[in-house]
């Protein structure tokens, strides 16, 4: 829609109503305030959640793999060959062995429930980035060294060099019946994965020593799989499955926290229709501006039509009017969500010290930050949408004033 020099210089004025309009100039800022306000909320909502369900899945599948190939009886004897078969399987990219096992841990007399994992060296090394203290180089076969969980150390009261030690309740059986088997391990290296619950849980060695505190002998519970597309997952696993049916079980990523991403999936359509509305309400406030504009202006409409001007240049002025209101606001919107996403979590910080509320509960978010992740496509959609409102907020108005009649207008002028 191209505009003349005069249609665009009446627009630039109804845009910048005079003294004598202040309600008007009122208004048209309102509208321009939620619009961008609209905006700005559905852009921070839709990047924390997309930022919240990449972040756990990322968390978790850096611990879990994608895929978990788990033994009956939390035994796969065979792992050795089971273990080739999967490393040649098209899509898979990583597999390693693990053991897993929950079991008691104690220090000074307090003891937690913990999740004591047995994995390669290699796998160890991959936590490297999540190092808080100490070292996962002392972590080898043979020495009584461990990496546990900073939310651990923290409940339990331990720190570098302490000793915890873990109770495996199926001990070696003697003639007075079974004893739990007690061993004591120095820690000697902390980590913080960022997830709660296995910051909370965790205690990491090598496997020959989980094999050892277990008295499993040389076989493993499970095998951890990563492939190249997390969601392609049970493609790429299937005939694996098939051909490991009644040795053992493959579970993934999906249906290991199906009510977890479900419910994800859930809150973010939600969130995304509530906000949608808000936009609805920002167009409505354009067209509620424009309709005041109009019967403000109706006499200067009459006058530009006796004088020349066309239903059609009318029509493109007003509807330039409200589109570059709403332009104005979702562009600031845009920046304004920006900004917040930008710095997230000091405002958490500010808005935890004024209120004195706990925010980012990382016992019930999972995650010990606020995650965002923008998403191109979504935030072009939101800006599609927030100016086809407002443009769509501007007909009515335009046609009313390109529908006005001069001569009813000036008749008693």
């Amino acid at each position: 829609m191209i505009l003349s020099p005069f249609e665009w210089m009446i627009a630039k004025r109804y845009m910048l109503p005079g003294k004598g309009e202040a309600v008007i100039a009122l208004v048209a800022s309102i509208s321009i305030g939620v619009v961008m306000l609209s905006v700005a909320m559905l852009v921070i909502v839709m990047s924390v959640m997309n930022g919240f369900r990449a972040e756990l899945l990322d968390r978790i599948t850096g611990l879990n793999g994608h895929a978990v190939i788990q033994g009956y009886g939390d035994r796969i004897d065979d792992w050795q060959a089971v273990l080739e078969e999967v490393r040649d399987t098209p899509g898979v990219t990583r597999a390693s062995p693990l053991i897993e096992k929950p079991l008691w841990a104690s220090f000074n007399g307090r003891g937690d429930a913990v999740l004591v994992r047995g994995n390669t060296q290699e796998d160890i090394d991959r936590l490297r980035p999540d190092l808080l203290a100490g070292d996962f180089d002392s972590l080898v076969e043979g020495e009584r060294n461990v990496a546990i969980g900073s939310r651990l150390a923290m409940n339990l009261g331990l720190r570098l060099g302490d000793t915890i030690t873990i109770v495996n309740p199926q001990g070696r059986t003697t003639p007075f019946g079974t004893v739990p088997r007690q061993i004591g391990y120095t820690v000697t290296a902390l980590f913080e994965v960022g997830v709660y619950d296995f910051d909370e849980r965790f205690i990491v060695m090598p496997i020959p020593n989980a094999q050892q505190l277990l008295l499993t002998g040389d076989t493993i519970g499970m095998i951890e799989v990563t492939t190249d597309d997390a969601d392609k997952v049970e493609e790429y696993l299937q005939p694996l499955a098939e051909a490991l049916a009644g040795r053992a079980v493959v579970t993934n990523w999906k249906s290991m926290n199906a009510s977890l991403f479900e419910a994800l999936q859930v809150e973010r359509v939600a969130m995304a229709f509530a906000l949608s509305i808000i936009v609805l309400v920002a167009a409505f406030n354009i067209l509620s501006s424009l309709v005041m504009l109009v019967r403000s202006k109706t006499r200067d409409i009459a006058i530009m039509r006796t004088m020349g001007a066309t239903r059609k240049s009318l029509l493109k002025i007003f509807v330039t009017t409200g589109s570059v209101i709403g332009a104005i606001g979702t562009f600031a919107g845009l920046a304004l969500g920006f900004v917040v996403l930008t710095f997230r979590q000091p405002i958490v910080g500010v808005i935890e010290a004024v209120t004195g509320q706990n925010l980012w509960n990382p016992e019930v978010r999972f995650l010990t930050e606020l995650p965002a992740q923008p998403d191109a496509v979504e935030i072009v959609a939101i800006a599609v949408m927030a100016m086809g409102l407002s443009f769509l907020a501007t007909l009515y108005p335009a046609y009313r004033a390109a529908g006005t009649d001069p001569v009813e207008v000036l008749r008693y002028e």
